[in-house]
């Protein structure tokens, strides 16, 4: 039966070698894989003990050296994201939920989601917490409330943590109320510095409000891509407008208020690491300051190391990339998993998240002026149909295994295998491999005394679990 077994798993995946002789070791690897070229998507089997260690590339694992602890893997659950959710019929709403939240059989454990502070571009409409007729102002935020997020985010935020109460939340404000803003408009435009310690407020409004629904705020961005005044709706912020910001404002309202929530600076593109650096110098801003996140839409990945190495008491973290509509699962899987699920890993990342977690066929909503029309969720909903996208994958890859509070541990790199390692709370390893080759290749993976030789595909992600 053993070797009857085996047999059939050799047929069903030609992507692992395994060895069909002697006794399943007690400590079997397993393994997930997708691999586009052959149509298979996140499937499981299991690698049986193996001696052979004549493989031209090897990837020692090794947990006496560790770098970052991982805060989580997942996606923006954009205000478009929560109202196609939330128009399902309960069921097929509660199973979704369940794949996606849940960490047992099937389901694949995202545990960590970023949310917007009023509108994002993937909104059907633009909307603050504050909104009010041209020409009025509300020093006091007497009308503060959470509006139109009540409708469909927050119910689904509800049920979300009915299926994971440990999930973790980051909020990110793409635009201050118009009435703070130079330009009294949603799109683009600044804050007025008159008006620093009232939007300081309404971030503690907005913390506290969340908290009466029953949701904790883990950390904010200050705003989101800062440098792009582009999206409706946006907001331009330097580094020197938004370390003032922290100094003056946020920070000590923070303190005054109690406030735990984790300030985190940038959340832009790689190719200005100097700007949360430029934050770091001001001593007065960079006490308040957690650390920054990092989106890729310039730059490179690596330029994150470079803001570890200067300031290594400060955390990094990876807040969005989006995948462009229709998607392309091998070349989408490939980048992203190289790119991000590795490569934002290796360069100190404790978060990894996807933009964003839904859309319906059409990629809507998105606002006009400058919403996003071609952003591809990580599923679409078709009323209750799904259909499992790149970045679904792209993120089950590590979220299923790679729980909050794992740590990631050394893995030496072979050119044509990217991978990342980590260490889990319960002590088990999982290891992350591309194989960025052109052929099918076969490599040892060393984790001790313990040697498994196993295969990949090319253009294959696969994750070991031991």
């Amino acid at each position: 039966m053993q070797l009857t077994r085996q047999f059939i798993l050799v047929l069903s995946f030609s992507l692992i070698a395994i060895t069909v002789s002697g006794q399943q070791s007690k400590n079997s690897m397993k393994v997930w894989i997708t691999s586009p070229s052959s149509d298979i998507f996140f499937q499981e089997q299991i690698v049986t003990e193996n001696k052979i260690t004549n493989t031209k590339q090897t990837i020692e694992v090794t947990d006496s050296k560790t770098y970052q602890t991982m805060d989580g893997f997942g996606y923006t659950l954009t205000g478009g994201s929560a109202l196609h959710i939330a128009k399902m019929e309960p069921a097929a709403r509660a199973a979704l939920l369940k794949e996606l939240f849940a960490v047992d059989g099937n389901n694949i454990g995202v545990s960590y989601l970023r949310i917007s502070v009023g509108a994002s571009d993937l909104d059907e409409k633009v909307f603050s917490y504050n909104d009010l007729p041209a020409g009025e102002t509300d020093m006091e935020l007497k009308k503060f409330d959470l509006g139109y997020d009540k409708l469909y985010l927050i119910p689904v935020i509800k049920e979300i943590l009915n299926v994971n109460p440990k999930i973790k939340f980051l909020g990110s404000p793409w635009s201050a109320p118009t009435w703070m803003k130079t330009n009294n408009d949603t799109r683009g435009g600044s804050l007025k510095p008159e008006y620093y310690d009232v939007y300081a407020r309404y971030f503690v409004k907005y913390i506290q409000a969340m908290k009466a629904e029953g949701i904790t705020i883990d950390a904010i961005t200050v705003q989101n891509e800062p440098l792009h005044p582009g999206n409706n709706p946006s907001m331009f912020m330097p580094d020197t407008a938004q370390a003032n910001f922290i100094k003056k404002s946020l920070g000590p309202v923070f303190a005054a208020n109690k406030i735990k929530t984790k300030i985190i600076v940038y959340d832009h593109n790689a190719d200005r690491p100097d700007y949360p650096m430029n934050i770091y110098k001001d001593k007065d801003a960079a006490k308040y300051v957690d650390g920054a996140a990092f989106h890729l839409y310039g730059g490179k990945i690596e330029a994150l190391s470079e803001v570890h190495q200067a300031f290594p008491q400060k955390n990094l973290y990876f807040t969005e990339q989006w995948i462009g509509a229709p998607g392309n699962m091998a070349g989408d899987m490939a980048w992203h998993v190289k790119t991000l699920i590795i490569g934002a890993s290796r360069n100190w990342c404790r978060t990894v998240l996807e933009w964003n977690l839904a859309n319906d066929p059409q990629n809507k909503p998105h606002t006009d002026r400058g919403g996003c029309d071609r952003c591809l969720g990580a599923v679409t909903i078709d009323g209750n149909k799904i259909t499992r996208n790149p970045a679904y994958y792209i993120i089950a890859h590590a979220s299923k295994f790679v729980r909050p509070g794992s740590v990631r541990i050394e893995s030496t790199m072979e050119n044509t295998l990217p991978n990342v390692a980590f260490k889990t709370p319960d002590g088990k390893k999982v290891l992350i491999v591309f194989n960025d080759g052109k052929d099918k290749q076969t490599f040892t993976i060393k984790s001790g005394t313990s040697v498994k030789t196993v295969s990949l595909d090319q253009g294959a992600t696969g994750t070991f679990v031991w």
